[in-house]
């Protein structure tokens, strides 16, 4: 029997861009925890994010035409489709959600690329970043959580916590270094939770997701929803995610 990985890893990181990987103390991810004070049923908005908020955003992903970013409304209104806030992509463009090749076709004139799964696009979290940081007073000290199953990197010399379904490697730093990692590869994951040290809100994504969801106070939510690089939505904390 051969004992070697499936896929090839590089050495994890001492820093993820900008971000600093945390090797010892993990509690400030312990409210974060399926064992935390208030957990979330898996596969909701909540499990994604953090329950307790007061009010939650889903930040959809956008499609994309010639490289150019599509909303989902957009895709919408050509297929005669509708979004709501908890549609998912298959439902919007009408097509069975097993029916992989439909959604690469794309329609023509409209989009040509589904929405990116995974953890919040680039250019997604670079709308977000201003929005977030005018909720929160510790903007220049929040806490990220990486999922240690992304492929690239070998994180097992690290601690990680748990959260519903994934183990989450433990990263610090200034809410501005949130978009750092792609200075290590353009392709690098960016970090699947955000959360600033006053905990005035909590972003979460997940690498089966084509959504971003925030959940925090209901001017912050306004504020997300009004965001003119942004397409987002209201929802429940325990909606399903999409």
């Amino acid at each position: 029997m051969h004992d070697f990985r499936l896929i090839r890893q590089n050495p994890a990181p001492q820093r993820y861009g900008r971000l600093r990987v945390q090797s010892d103390d993990l509690s400030p991810a312990a409210w974060l925890t399926v064992d935390g004070p208030q957990p979330a049923a898996m596969g909701t908005v909540a499990s994604v994010s953090a329950p307790g908020f007061a009010a939650y955003a889903r930040i959809l992903h956008p499609a994309r035409l010639d490289g150019r970013p599509v909303r989902w409304s957009a895709v919408a209104a050509a297929m005669g489709t509708r979004v709501t806030p908890v549609v998912r992509w298959h439902e919007v463009i009408g097509a069975d959600p097993d029916d992989a090749n439909r959604s690469d076709q794309g329609l023509p004139g409209v989009w040509d690329e589904a929405p990116d799964e995974g953890p919040t696009p680039p250019a997604v979290a670079r709308a977000l970043l201003p929005v977030l940081g005018r909720h929160t007073g510790t903007a220049q000290a929040c806490w990220f959580g990486l999922w240690s199953g992304y492929g690239r990197w070998d994180w097992d010399g690290f601690p990680t916590f748990g959260t519903p379904g994934r183990d989450e490697v433990l990263l610090a730093g200034r809410l501005a270094d949130a978009v750092s990692p792609v200075s290590l590869d353009e392709y690098a994951e960016l970090p699947d939770l955000w959360w600033p040290r006053d905990r005035a809100w909590c972003l979460g994504g997940d690498v089966d997701l084509a959504s971003t969801y925030v959940g925090g106070s209901p001017e912050l939510i306004a504020d997300l929803l009004a965001a003119p690089d942004l397409e987002a939505h209201p929802v429940r904390p325990d909606a399903r995610v999409g």
